[in-house]
């Protein structure tokens, strides 16, 4: 990238970034700087996956800070990394500016970047960066595992766990496309969760029969679980009621004159764990039941699913 109305070029950014994601760990032979990463070879299964956010269409710049954007885009790739059962390693950033960008906003980014992988164990060891009409940011993120935690080994009688409750991220987003400002906690914890969803890195996958990220929405991930396995999967509202967050997020719904129901199956981006098993930690909402498809979602959900394409 040359020099451009931003300031800065191609040259200062990656040596900034060479800075800010400096890594000390013996595995990595090879970082940023050169024309590819190097790191050394192990005996586990390696579980691998990528994501692109595109400006306007995954995040806003009048939304969200670049600190918000680079948590944001981060956690997205290491929520698919835990919902393999796997242990997060490396991250590979792929970052195209439209140079208008101040060089302080490209700082802020990468340190957000930098803040999220700290947290689930992840450590950035390369990319490119080039220019485009919008910012878009593309995340290759690695792993490694004894044995992966798939989609298709939900069992009869195994019960349904969240590591916690879906819906936040999408009450957030309802409260900035309302334009109203954040009047209580649960509001500014919504308007958070749909900035800098909280993964919870420590949720254990030890005896979980299937998982999945929730990244679309629970109705969504959970037919796909189901398809997966040949299984029903039937939820429990009494269950999720008597969850701790519930009421909280209840009582934003009614803020907001929504259905707290339609957050919660319909709503995406919260990126919590979906997964099948016994006895695991986190929020048990039903079970697997012999059939097919999903039983016992409120009437009062309309299926809202994302899609890039028709």
């Amino acid at each position: 990238m040359a020099n451009n109305s931003g300031g800065f070029t191609e040259a200062q950014v990656i040596s900034r970034l060479r800075e800010i994601f400096a890594t000390s760990d013996p595995r990595v032979e090879v970082g940023i700087g050169d024309d590819a990463a190097v790191v050394a070879g192990t005996d586990k299964r390696q579980v691998m996956t990528t994501d692109m956010a595109v400006e306007g269409l995954h995040f806003r710049t009048d939304w969200s800070t670049a600190f918000e954007i680079g948590r944001k885009v981060t956690a997205a790739n290491a929520a698919d990394i835990l919902a393999m059962g796997a242990t997060p390693d490396f991250l590979l950033v792929a970052l195209a500016l439209t140079g208008d960008e101040d060089f302080k906003w490209v700082e802020d980014l990468a340190k957000g970047i930098k803040f999220e992988a700290d947290l689930a164990g992840l450590q950035v060891i390369g990319g490119d960066l080039s220019r485009s009409e919008k910012i878009v940011i593309s995340i290759s993120a690695t792993g490694h595992c004894d044995v992966p935690v798939t989609r298709t080994g939900a069992k009869v009688g195994d019960g349904i766990y969240l590591s916690s409750l879906t819906g936040w991220s999408a009450a957030g987003l309802a409260i900035m496309e309302s334009k109203i400002a954040a009047a209580t906690d649960a509001h500014t914890v919504a308007v958070r969760e749909y900035k800098n969803p909280t993964i919870d890195y420590k949720f254990s996958a030890r005896g979980a029969t299937s998982m999945c990220d929730v990244s679309d929405a629970l109705l969504e991930q959970a037919t796909q679980m189901a398809e997966a396995s040949g299984v029903q999967f039937t939820f429990d509202e009494k269950l999720i009621v008597a969850s701790p967050e519930f009421a909280e997020l209840n009582s934003v719904a009614d803020d907001l004159n929504q259905g707290v129901w339609q957050f919660i199956f319909a709503g995406g981006e919260d990126h919590v764990l979906l997964a099948t098993g016994n006895n695991l930690p986190g929020l048990r909402i039903g079970e697997v039941q012999a059939g097919s498809g999903l039983s016992g979602v409120s009437t009062s959900v309309k299926p809202k699913i994302w899609k890039h394409f028709n």
